[in-house]
């Protein structure tokens, strides 16, 4: 396909997961599913955090907010492409490709970022259980909270205004179900030079905050041995087991993502691959917090 500049782009081509119409059905009621699921887990999650007051405490607090994370997460990307296979369309605006990428980094970064305090909540509950009620007031929760959203929001906004000083060519095809930043940046016929290192500063700044968690575990880890009872170890472990296993549901996929897209050409097995990024971390999520903590599994009871 020839690619001439194009100042002016009314849509981009959204190739999606596969092209065979014989398949689009079952496409549609997969992930009609995996919505649903992760909408109600996600809700029932939050509402039975809300309605316990036994969960006001940090963890539950930032687990709360995780869950509505995880909700607009999906909401940004699933229903256009639900909308997109029941149409039999692959297109979606200009304005719709920006507004998604703007809220996807939104929704990653807050997700990264309450990762990260969560895995601190741990670490403090843990290695300074008797600080924990001071350090992890009300006040560095809500600013933690505050500082996460601020940050996001300026990182997408930002990424956002580079790319509409971007031109972009005839051949406006996105391998993916939804328009992530760096496919859109590679359509540009334009110099990508500055949208590339703002890229490459969001890729620090992810590492940072998961060099972060890994040494929030390491001190956690190293304190569990010193305790010298093994009921007093299980317990421990226990309570950050749940979170440990979401912090490798979400990072895991997202590096299993970008390795895929680095080491093969096939596009529809990077797409492929990127639901597992987009789709699977926010449906696994609920689950993995209500089937191994008690005190869920009795708030969900209570709301049920």
């Amino acid at each position: 396909m020839t690619s001439k500049n194009q100042t002016g782009v009314a849509a981009f081509f959204l190739l999606g997961l596969s092209g065979d119409s014989e398949l689009q059905p079952f496409l549609f009621g997969l992930f009609l599913t995996m919505y649903l699921v992760t909408v109600l887990g996600n809700l029932l999650i939050f509402l039975a955090i809300s309605s316990d007051s036994h969960l006001h405490t940090p963890m539950y607090f930032f687990l709360s907010n995780l869950s509505f994370t995880d909700i607009c997460f999906s909401t940004t990307t699933v229903p256009k492409m639900l909308m997109n296979i029941q149409t039999q369309s692959k297109t979606i605006s200009y304005t719709g490709c920006l507004t998604q990428v703007c809220f996807l980094m939104i929704f990653a970064g807050m997700e990264n970022f309450l990762l990260a305090a969560m895995a601190y909540d741990r670490y403090v509950a843990i290695c300074q259980p008797l600080r924990y009620t001071v350090i992890m007031n009300s006040h560095l929760c809500g600013l933690l909270i505050l500082l996460s959203l601020l940050i996001s929001l300026m990182d997408a906004l930002l990424h956002s205004l580079m790319i509409l000083r971007l031109s972009f060519c005839t051949d406006r095809e996105i391998p993916h179900f939804f328009c992530e930043l760096a496919q859109v940046i590679k359509l540009a016929c334009s110099n990508t030079l500055v949208n590339n290192i703002l890229t490459y500063l969001l890729s620090i700044l992810g590492g940072v905050t998961f060099l972060g968690i890994i040494f929030s575990y390491t001190e956690i880890v190293s304190s569990i041995l010193r305790i010298p009872s093994a009921g007093g170890m299980y317990k421990a472990f226990s309570t950050c087991g749940s979170h440990l296993s979401v912090v490798f549901l979400f990072y895991g996929t997202a590096f299993g993502v970008y390795i895929s897209s680095a080491v093969t050409h096939f596009s529809k097995k990077t797409a492929v691959a990127s639901v597992m990024y987009t789709v699977v971390p926010p449906m696994m999520n609920p689950f993995i917090y209500s089937l191994r903590n008690r005190d869920m599994k009795g708030a969900l009871k209570k709301l049920l």
